[in-house]
C-alpha cells in the first residue's frame, strides 16, 4: 500500500507581492533604536528567527511552497497520522540538534536588563528557552511533548522516541540514505515511503497521541491567548522578529498594539500582513537587527 496522497487545504495568507525594499542598513537599525529607547517592549517571533539554527521557515522569500497537517486530518483519519508520525520522528531528531543563535540570546539578553518584558513566539522549537528568555508564551506549543487526545495522559518526546525506535528499527537510517531530507519548523520531514511506520498508542488507555503543538485548524488555548495579550497590554511597544503575520494567531497581537497606538516595529526578511499596523518596518535578518538593538537599547 502507498502512502497516502495528502489533500492539505492552504494554510492562510501568502504574500501576493515582492518586497522591493533594500536592506536595512545602519540608517534603519538605528531608527528602530531611536523608536525604542526608553521603551519595555514585547516581542513577537516567527520561524525566521530560527532560520540561523539550520531551521527552515514557513513563507520566507526562498522558503519551498509547505502542506502542514491540519488538526482534522490528525484526528480522523490513521493514515495521515501514521504518514505523519513517520516524518516527525525523522524531524525531530534533527530539531533536538539545533541550537539559539544571535536573535534568540539578544531577546534573552534584553530581558535580562529589563527592556524586554517577554516574548510570544509561534515556533514550537523552545530556543527561546534555551537561549535563557523566562517569561516565554509558546503560543503553538512545544514539540518536546506528547499527549494523549483520550486520556490525556502526558510523556515527553524523548520517552516516545524511544518507543518508536523499538517499533521501527532502522527506520532512521533507511531514510538517512535519502538524499536531501528537507526538515519544516514543525519537526516534520518531507519523506515519501511511510507506509510500514508503526505508530505508538497511549500505554495508559490506547488512545492517540499527538504532539503538543496547535496545528492548523486547531484552535490557541485561551489560557495562552489571555497571556500574550495580557503581555502586549503591559509594554510600551511589540517587535515582530522573523514572522510573516501570515496566521490570525500572531497578526491579533499586532492589530491590538496598534489599537492601543502602541508603536510596532517588523523585522522580516519580506512583507508581512501586518505591515499597514508597523510604524517601522525592516528588511532585515532578525539575528543582525536584534543583535543590534540588543548592543545600542
Amino acid at each position: 500500500m502507498a502512502s497516502p496522497r495528502l489533500r492539505i487545504r492552504p494554510s492562510g495568507w501568502m504574500p501576493d507581492g515582492v518586497d522591493d525594499r533594500p536592506a536595512a542598513g545602519p540608517r534603519e537599525l538605528q531608527q528602530a533604536v531611536d523608536l525604542l529607547a526608553g521603551r519595555r517592549w514585547a516581542a513577537l517571533t516567527g520561524a525566521g528567527i530560527s532560520t540561523d539554527s539550520g531551521i527552515p521557515d514557513y513563507r520566507g522569500p526562498d522558503s519551498p511552497p509547505r502542506s502542514p497537517m491540519t488538526y482534522q486530518q490528525f484526528v480522523s483519519d490513521p493514515d495521515f497520522r501514521r504518514h505523519y508520525w513517520a516524518r516527525n520522528h525523522y524531524g525531530w531528531h534533527h530539531l533536538r540538534r539545533s541550537e539559539p543563535n544571535a536573535g534568540h540570546r539578544a531577546l534573552a539578553a534584553l530581558e535580562a536588563r529589563g527592556i524586554v518584558l517577554g516574548v510570544i513566539t509561534q515556533n514550537v522549537d523552545r530556543l527561546h528557552s534555551e537561549a535563557g528568555s523566562k517569561r516565554v508564551i509558546d503560543l503553538h506549543g512545544h514539540y518536546n511533548e506528547v499527549y494523549c487526545l483520550n486520556c490525556g495522559h502526558r510523556i515527553t518526546r524523548s520517552e516516545l522516541d524511544e518507543r518508536l525506535l523499538a517499533l521501527n528499527p532502522g527506520f532512521l537510517e533507511r531514510v538517512g540514505e535519502v538524499d536531501d531530507i528537507e526538515i519544516a519548523p514543525d519537526a516534520d520531514a518531507v519523506i515519501e515511503q511511510t507506509q510500514d511506520f508503526v505508530v505508538a498508542a497511549c500505554e495508559i488507555c490506547g488512545g492517540v497521541l499527538k504532539p503538543d503543538i496547535v496545528y492548523f485548524g486547531e484552535p490557541v488555548p485561551a489560557a495562552r491567548v489571555a497571556a500574550a495579550s495580557a503581555l502586549v497590554d503591559e509594554a510600551d511597544a511589540l517587535v515582530v522578529a522573523g514572522s510573516s503575520l501570515a496566521v490570525q494567531s500572531g497578526l491579533r497581537f499586532v492589530r491590538r498594539a496598534a489599537d492601543d497606538h502602541k508603536p510596532v516595529v517588523i523585522i522580516n526578511r519580506g512583507i508581512t500582513r501586518g505591515d499597514r499596523y508597523a510604524a517601522l518596518r525592516l528588511n532585515a535578518g532578525t539575528s543582525d537587527a536584534l543583535s543590534y538593538l540588543a548592543e545600542r537599547l
